[in-house]
Order: C-alpha cells, then structure tokens, then sequence
C-alpha cells in the first residue's frame, strides 16, 4: 500500500541525472524475450541453410564407418583415438554453424538493447534477495503477473502450433511412414520448419511488445516527486540560501576593493548625494579616464567621504553621474560618448590646481 502510494506521488518526469544513474547502475529496461526470439532465429538460420548438408556429412561419414569397417583398423589406443577425433570433426562441422549462429545473435539482441558495460553493483550479493516475503511479493506483483502472462502466452502458443501443424500433416505423416524413409524426413523437414515460422513470428510479436512495456515500466520506476526534483535541482545548481550568501560576500569584497580605490582617485563626479563616481586621469599615464569605484546612496556617500580625507576634487554633475553609474563598468575606460564631458572637467581641475600653484609662489 506504501509503495502504490509513493507510486501515484511521483508525478514528475526523471531527470537526465537520474536517467544516467540508472544506467551506470545497470538498472536498463531489458527484455527477456529478445534472448528467446534471437534464439529461434539463430536455430530456424542453421534448420535452413546448414543443417541438412551437415546432416548429410555426417551421415555420409557414419555409412563410410559401417559399411567399410575395414579402412579401420582398431589395434592400438592411437587406433581409437584417431576414430574419435575423426568422427568428432564431423560433429563439430555440423553443429559449429550452429553454435557461431547462436552466439552472434545473441550478442547481437544483447546490444541491440545496451551497450555492454561491467556494473559491481549488479553481481554483489544482497540480503534481501534471500527473503521469502519479499520474493512472494515480487511473484506476484504486477510486473511478476506480466512475466507469468507471457510464460503462459508462450506455452500456448506452442501447444496450439503443434496441434494445428500435426492436424494438417496427420494423414500426410501416416503416408509417409509407410513409404521410403527418406520421404519421411522430407515430411518431418516441412513440419518442423512450419513450426519454427510459426514460433519465430510470435516470439518477434511477443519480444517487440515486451520491449515497449519493459520501456514504459523502467521509465514509470523513475518517475520523481516534485520534492525530489527540488532536492536535485538544490544539489545540482547550489541551495540558493547558500549561493545568496556567496553573492552577498562576493558584493562585499567587491565594495571594500572599490573603497581601497578611491584614495588613488583624481576626481569625483556626484549627483551630489546619490550617485558618485570616482575616476582617475593622468595625463602621462593612460589615454582615457578609468572608472575606480561607483556607488549610489550610502556608497555614494562614503566614497565623498573617503575623497574629502584624501583632498581628492569633487564635482557636482547630476545627469553625468547618473549615466556613467548605469553605463560604466568598474576598472573599465570611460566609453567615447563621456569624453567631451569628463574633458570638461578635466580642465576645470587643471585649471583649479594651476591657481592653486600660482597662490603658493
């Protein structure tokens, strides 16, 4: 009742993390019919194409055995070994197809579905794999009902293929028995591969449908809460508690590095009281005014209050530091558009350090 509970709860789609966890934990939709399905492939392939000239081969080499024992001269163990090995290269040449068959497409439907990776947690051992009620509850739960289904679905279709195959070919087989023995593996060759077109068509039936419900189940398993989608979003992007915290330090470090830079300032232009702006200019030293620290309100206080300590000029220009605190950048060059004004200013504080020269002598 929990789980159903838990279930309905999710309703959020998983997340690309939560996907790519599941699959580096080996935790992948697979279906157990593609195994089945590749496997009557791989045997109908060799029923056809190779099994009745390795058949004969071997048959070829039995009649050669008995009807010329004399070309066999059992004497020694070597004698019988030889034998063995002979006769045991004739086996191999008829069922190496089948075997080579077998394993390709079964590697085949293995990747088909994933690729190959190597998961420990897949092999460890867990304790409540031993458990006999958790193990009734996974027989009968839904997707235990769903594997039963499908074993049954398999058993009849089997049972019904056999009995309509030998219904039709009842009268025929009867015939065939009383006739040429070689008549008869003809007939049980027509049965046989009957069946197995029959069977190959289910199974692929049976293995495309359990592919897409293998899909849809793994992917409902995965579904998340919206707190779960929230816990990761926290862990993925930062708790935004925390990363307001850092931008709060990271605007305080920024502050107190502008404030260490108003003493190397030349001028400051204000608003006068909510805007400041502090440049310096050196005729000899660069070509453009650079921006050292700005700030509005209480910043824009202490920074006239910090260039008041240091005798450093300030200028009251509302409209100008208003647009150079939106437009500029700190420790960037002043843009084109400001030079004519901040020129203007420029010579008024040459002009003002000149007189200032000029009462001293």
């Amino acid at each position: 009742m929990a789980d159903e509970e838990d279930q309905e709860s999710k309703t959020e789609s998983p997340s690309e993390k939560k996907l790519r966890d599941a699959a580096e934990k080996g935790n992948l939709p697979i279906s157990r019919e593609a195994p089945l399905f590749a496997t009557t492939l791989a045997f109908y392939i060799y029923f056809v194409f190779f099994m009745p000239q390795g058949v004969s081969k071997l048959f070829q080499t039995l009649k050669d055995f008995m009807e010329k024992p004399d070309q066999w001269v059992i004497g020694t163990g070597t004698d019988v070994i030889s034998l063995f090995v002979h006769l045991g290269w004739a086996m191999a040449a008829m069922l190496g197809p089948a075997l080579l068959l077998f394993m390709i497409l079964g590697l085949t439907q293995s990747f088909a579905q994933h690729l190959p990776s190597f998961v420990l947690d897949r092999i460890a051992p867990k304790p409540e794999r031993l458990s006999l009620i958790a193990g009734l509850g996974r027989m009968f739960s839904l997707p235990g009902m769903i594997e039963f289904g499908k074993s049954l679905f398999k058993i009849i279709i089997v049972a019904v293929i056999m009995f309509i195959s030998m219904r039709s070919q009842y009268f025929g087989t009867l015939d065939a028995m009383l006739s040429d023995p070689q008549i008869i593996f003809v007939k049980l060759n027509d049965i046989v591969r009957e069946m197995l077109i029959i069977v190959l068509f289910s199974t692929g039936l049976l293995t495309a449908a359990d592919l897409g419900w293998q899909r849809y189940h793994w992917y409902q398993k995965l579904r998340m809460t919206r707190q779960e989608v929230k816990d990761e979003n926290k862990q993925s992007q930062g708790d935004p508690v925390v990363k307001a915290r850092q931008r709060s330090a990271q605007r305080d470090q920024a502050r107190r590095r502008m404030m260490n830079n108003v003493p190397r300032a030349t001028m400051v232009i204000t608003n006068p009281t909510h805007f400041a702006v502090a440049l310096r200019y050196v005729r000899n030293e660069m070509d453009a005014p650079i921006v050292l620290a700005k700030g509005q309100d209480l910043i824009a206080l202490k920074i006239r209050e910090i260039a008041e300590e240091n005798n450093i000029p300030v200028f009251e220009d509302p409209p100008l530091a208003r647009s150079m605190f939106a437009q500029v950048s700190v420790d960037s060059v002043i843009p084109p558009i400001f030079y004519k004004a901040v020129a203007e200013i420029v010579q008024r504080l040459y002009a003002e350090e000149s007189k200032k020269k000029r009462r001293l002598r």
